[in-house]
């Protein structure tokens, strides 16, 4: 007997927890192979696993070496459902720029919401991690951005965030550009405090308001 799909999407998330990156790929193809949504594969199975296993190294029972193993493991599933997702309509040439702010080089989280601003429309322009604050507004000017996310794990360089906000500002670029800020530490106060437009914390669902949020911004400008 088949697998159902709430089967699969467990056994995807289970297997992201307990680092088995061969097994994933036997899940992930079954997933596939049953016509089952991939985008709710990543969302629900393996973006979920992550969340676990973000629970698990707060809670001190998964240090470093584990979280790369697990991002590993998600990462072949990835591999396996990406082909399969369906691209959304919508507003021509939404164009995001995405990076981990300067003094972090986490980036799981980020290449999950990079990978869902794709499927939702967007043209994403990735600069990575450890992303000194002036390149996200240089490639925001140069591609004509309609959004800047901003990710860290890390505290101590949360404050970069502001700072990107406040280059913005200074060239007169803020009133353009949707800024959305995420990861562990980051919260919605946080958010309201320094300026940002959107905070969301789950990565995979941060695509859906990213796009509502610039899509109502190009209509608004159209219409002025």
């Amino acid at each position: 007997m088949a697998n159902t799909k709430e089967e699969l999407l467990k056994r995807l998330s289970e297997c992201v927890v307990e680092m088995e990156d061969e097994v994933v790929v036997d899940i992930a193809n079954e997933y596939v192979e049953n016509g089952y949504d991939a985008y709710e594969g990543i969302a629900h199975g393996l973006a979920h696993g992550m969340d676990i296993v973000g629970q698990l190294y707060e809670d001190e029972e998964y240090f470093i070496p584990d979280l790369l193993l697990c991002s590993d493991a998600m990462y072949e599933g990835i591999d396996i459902l990406k082909p399969h997702l369906v691209k959304e309509d919508g507003v021509e040439s939404l164009k995001a720029v995405v990076g981990v702010v300067e003094g972090d080089t986490h980036d799981i989280g980020k290449n999950l919401f990079r990978i869902m601003l794709e499927t939702s429309g967007f043209e994403v322009y990735d600069l990575g991690r450890d992303v000194p604050c002036r390149d996200f507004i240089e490639k925001a000017r140069e591609v004509g951005a309609n959004l800047i996310g901003m990710s860290t794990l890390m505290t101590t360089t949360m404050d970069n965030m502001k700072v990107v906000i406040d280059m913005l500002k200074e060239e007169n670029m803020r009133d353009d550009i949707i800024v959305m800020v995420g990861g562990g530490p980051i919260s919605q106060s946080f958010a309201t405090e320094i300026g940002a437009d959107l905070y969301v914390p789950d990565a995979s669902k941060g695509a859906k308001v990213a796009k509502e949020n610039a899509v109502n911004k190009v209509q608004n400008k159209e219409v002025i």
